[in-house]
This record gives structure tokens, sequence and C-alpha cells, in this order.
């Protein structure tokens, strides 16, 4: 009998490790296969917006794909490219982000990540991301920690209070240039921070912030699909998250999902954190164009 028939009769944590190990197969897989493919990407339009997609985030999605229906048939699936795809359990719901960075890969910037969440009723409780170019995979497991290339990965050192942080700012594919909200808190950040990055791939900057490489994450508008698998390898790295007014960040999954506004860090950036995204609510920026 496969797994897949047998998810209803065994201990959750048996879940886990299955799941743990088909999303590591899968994600490497998919990595694979994007850094062999990265010289003859193919993009085109993925929509009207000027979204983009290759056929790299096809190949990627369909491995992936293969691995979690192979082994758990019955369970929902959110992927980037396919949408929705509704089975028998939906207490159960992989999300799949198969080529985090895709608009860096079409412009012939190689820097991009897969990602792999599995939520149990909403809430996160597996996240997998994987960096293909330098073949490099970090885990987490709801209540067992973070796991990356050189081990358990907690409370990561931090850098010294004198020092200007390295902040990482995400904005949502649909948050136009002109927006007002947008543009004051990247101004804000960019002004206290001595470095704001924009990776376009999300998935790496909570890698980075789990790992200590920066100081804070602040996303504005952040989709859902790349939240799950970045946001428990942070929690369970031991940074906190909360949305723009400090409350404790809700990353549960409802579909159809929508969007969140998150500031991430550990916990002696917090106050600092939320402070300047709520005086970027006074801040207004003109002269640009729209």
């Amino acid at each position: 009998m496969r797994a897949g028939d047998v998810m209803n009769q065994v201990l959750p944590d048996t879940v886990l490790d299955l799941a743990a190990s088909v999303a590591v197969a899968a994600a490497v897989e998919a990595g694979h296969a994007i850094r062999s493919g990265l010289l003859a990407a193919t993009v085109s339009a993925k929509d009207e917006s000027g979204d983009v997609v290759t056929d790299l985030d096809l190949r990627a999605e369909e491995i992936i794909l293969r691995h979690v229906r192979r082994a758990f048939p019955a369970h929902r699936v959110l992927a980037e490219e396919s949408g929705v795809l509704d089975n028998a359990d939906d207490a159960w719901c992989w999300v799949i982000d198969p080529l985090d960075g895709t608009n860096n890969i079409a412009i012939g910037l190689p820097v991009c990540t897969v990602g792999i969440a599995l939520c149990h009723h909403g809430t996160p409780v597996l996240g997998v991301v994987h960096e293909p170019i330098a073949d490099r995979t970090w885990t987490a497991v709801r209540g067992r920690g973070a796991h990356g290339p050189k081990g358990p990965v907690w409370h990561p050192a931090h850098r010294p209070a004198a020092a200007a942080p390295v902040l990482a700012w995400l904005q949502g594919y649909p948050v136009t240039r002109a927006d007002p909200t947008a543009r004051a808190l990247r101004l804000t950040l960019e002004s206290a921070s001595r470095r704001l990055i924009q990776l376009w791939s999300p998935l790496l900057c909570w890698v980075m912030l789990s790992n200590g490489d920066i100081d804070g994450f602040v996303g504005y508008r952040a989709g859902m699909v790349d939240l799950p698998a970045g946001a428990l390898l942070a929690r369970e790295a031991g940074m906190h998250l909360t949305d723009f007014h400090g409350a404790p960040l809700d990353e549960r999954l409802e579909l159809p999902s929508g969007e969140v506004d998150f500031i991430a860090g550990s916990a002696e950036m917090m106050s600092d954190l939320t402070l300047l995204v709520k005086s970027a609510a006074s801040v207004t920026v003109t002269g640009l164009p729209g």
C-alpha cells in the first residue's frame, strides 16, 4: 500500500517525516533541472499584467507535482503555475513555488529558489527551500526547528547594535511603482539601513534572515505562495514575525490565497523595525513619475 493511501492511519510525526523526505527530493530534482537549463531558458508572457513565466518554471513544477502526487495523491495542492488542484483530503495542502525568481532568470540574473510547503488545516507544518545555483537546501518542521547545509539553524549571530542594519524589502507583484505606501516604506527603510536589498526571490530573503545574513525583512502586499515555507523557516530559526501593527503574524493559508503585510527579524530588531514601518505612514514621496 502506498504512503498516500494510508495518510489518515499513521501518526502525524510519521506523515511529516515522509513529507519532508518527499519535499526535499522534489526540490532538489527541480533545482537540478533549473540549473541545467538556465542558459537555454525560454521566457513568455504569463498574463496581461506583464508577469512572465519560463519553461524552467513549468518543468520544475511538473517534477514537484509528480513527487507529491505519487506519495500523497489525496492531498490538495496550490501551485504557482497550475493554481489550486483540489483533492479528497483538503485538510492537507501543498504550496509549491517551483521557481521563485522568474523575473531574475528572464533578465539573465541567476538568483532563484525552489519553495515547497505543507499546510495542515491552513497552518504551515513543513517548509523546504532549495537554492539551485549553490545546490543548498533548508528545511523546517513546525516545533522541530530549522536545518540548513551546515546543520541546525537557531538564533544566528547578529550584527553589533551600533551597525546600521541590512534589510530586505518585498512588494507584491500587483503593487505599482506609483503606490504611495510602497514608495514611503522603501524610502524609510532605505534611509535607516546600511543596505536595503530587493532580490525578486523572497524565499532567498527568508533564508538569509534565518541564517543571520540580514537583520530584517519587510513585505508589503506579499503573495501567499512563498510565505508558508519562508515564514516557517524563519520562525523555527528563532525569528519573530508580525503584521504592520505589531501583532503576531498569522501565516495560515486560506484559499483562495491573498496578500499579507509582514515584518520579520530577530527579537532585538522587531521594535525598531515596527517603528520604522509605522513612521512611513507620515512620509510622502513627491516628484517621481507615476
